[in-house]
């Protein structure tokens, strides 16, 4: 299964919730994942979407419970996020503190117009 650009569930995995917005010329995305480990995230770049995928493990499953509620999920996830503009991938950052998971972005420099001058032989 896959999942859309708006995040929606895919198949035994969880989409994680971002938040995209601009900031001093660069376009930033903040998702929470707690007790993911910062070295079993991958974060890509191609064609103005950034891909950022993981897991996340339970350390010990009690099966004595008898739960009422139970809505905190493990396994992998993945979500793409289709950016807003052009950016250059080649300078993002990533950091990860406290369980939220910052990348940001420099937008791509706007090609200036050229004019260019026909010669005639």
């Amino acid at each position: 299964m896959f999942e859309d650009f708006s995040g929606n569930l895919t198949a035994g995995n969880f989409s994680p919730a971002v938040d995209v917005y601009e900031k001093d010329n660069q376009v930033v995305v903040e998702t929470p994942l707690p007790g993911v480990d910062a070295d079993k995230l991958k974060i890509s770049i191609e064609n103005d979407v950034l891909s950022i995928e993981g897991s996340s493990e339970k350390q010990s499953e009690v099966d004595e419970k008898d739960y009422y509620r139970k809505e905190v999920r493990y396994g992998s996830f993945h979500r793409a996020v289709a950016l807003p503009c052009s950016v250059d991938g080649d300078q993002a950052k990533a950091d990860y503190v406290s369980g939220m998971l910052k990348v940001s972005i420099p937008k791509a420099t706007v090609a200036q117009k050229k004019t260019i001058k026909v010669s005639t032989k």
